[in-house]
C-alpha cells in the first residue's frame, strides 16, 4: 500500500503543461483560417475556370495560403475539443451536437483543399490554364459531400456551441457571443464576397477561442483534470 502511494505521488504532474498547450493551440486553427479567406486570390463563388486564371495568377500568395491551410487542419479539430471539454460542463447535450457537426465539417476540409493543391502544382509545372481547368473541373462525389458536411458542420455547429459556452460560461459572455456570430458572419462573406467580412468572421471565431485559452490559463490544475 507505502509502494502504491509512493509511486502516484511520485508521478510528475503535467497539467500544467497541458494547459498552455489547450491554451497556445486554441485560437491558432480559426486565426489560420481567417487569414486565409483574406488572402485567398479567388472568391468562393468563382467558376473553376476562374479559380484557376487567379491561382495559377498568384502562386506565391496561393502557396501561403496552402500553408495555412495546413496549419488550419491540424489545429482545429483539437480547439473544439478543448472548448468542448469545458463547455459540456454547463450544457452537455448541445456541446455533443455541437462537437458531432464541427468535427466532421473541419475533417472534410482536406478534401476541399485538394482542388486548389492540385492547381497550384500543376500551375507551378508549367501546364496550361486550359488543361487545369479541364481536370479540376471533374470531381468526384465525395469533395460533393465533403463540401456540404463542412458547411452545415461548422456553420451550424459554431453557432451551437456558442450558445454552449453561453450556457455554461465558458470565456465569458462575450466570448460565447463572437463565437456564435463568427460563422454566420463568414457564410455573409461568402454570399457577397467580401474578404474583409471573412476576416472579421473568422477572427471573431479565434478571439472567442483566445478567451477560453486564458480562462485554461487562469484555472486551477483540480479543475481543469482532477487527480484519479
Amino acid at each position: 500500500m507505502t509502494q502504491t502511494i509512493s509511486r502516484t505521488t511520485s508521478r510528475p504532474d503535467i497539467r500544467p503543461a497541458w494547459r498552455l498547450v489547450a491554451a497556445l493551440v486554441l485560437p491558432i486553427g480559426p486565426a489560420a483560417v481567417a487569414l486565409l479567406r483574406f488572402l485567398l486570390p479567388y472568391d468562393t463563388a468563382d467558376d473553376v475556370s476562374t479559380m484557376t486564371g487567379k491561382i495559377v495568377g498568384h502562386l506565391d500568395r496561393s502557396s501561403t495560403i496552402l500553408w495555412l491551410s495546413y496549419i488550419a487542419l491540424v489545429t482545429l479539430v483539437p480547439g473544439v475539443y478543448f472548448v468542448g471539454r469545458l463547455a459540456r460542463r454547463g450544457a452537455p447535450w448541445l456541446t455533443g451536437i455541437a462537437v458531432f457537426l464541427i468535427v466532421p465539417g473541419y475533417l472534410s476540409l482536406p478534401w476541399l483543399a485538394s482542388s486548389d493543391v492540385f492547381t497550384w502544382s500543376a500551375g507551378t509545372a508549367g501546364v496550361d490554364q486550359a488543361t487545369i481547368t479541364r481536370i479540376a473541373e471533374v470531381t468526384h462525389g465525395s469533395v460533393d459531400l465533403a463540401g456540404t458536411v463542412f458547411v452545415v458542420g461548422h456553420v451550424l455547429g459554431t453557432i451551437l456551441l456558442g450558445i454552449a459556452m453561453w450556457r455554461s460560461g465558458v470565456g465569458g459572455r462575450w466570448a460565447a457571443l463572437a463565437v456564435a456570430v463568427s460563422q454566420p458572419l463568414h457564410l455573409t462573406a461568402v454570399i457577397i464576397s467580401s474578404h474583409p467580412l471573412d476576416l472579421v468572421g473568422w477572427g471573431l471565431q479565434a478571439v472567442g477561442f483566445a478567451a477560453v485559452g486564458w480562462a485554461i490559463l487562469r484555472m486551477p490544475n483540480d479543475e481543469w483534470q482532477p487527480l484519479p
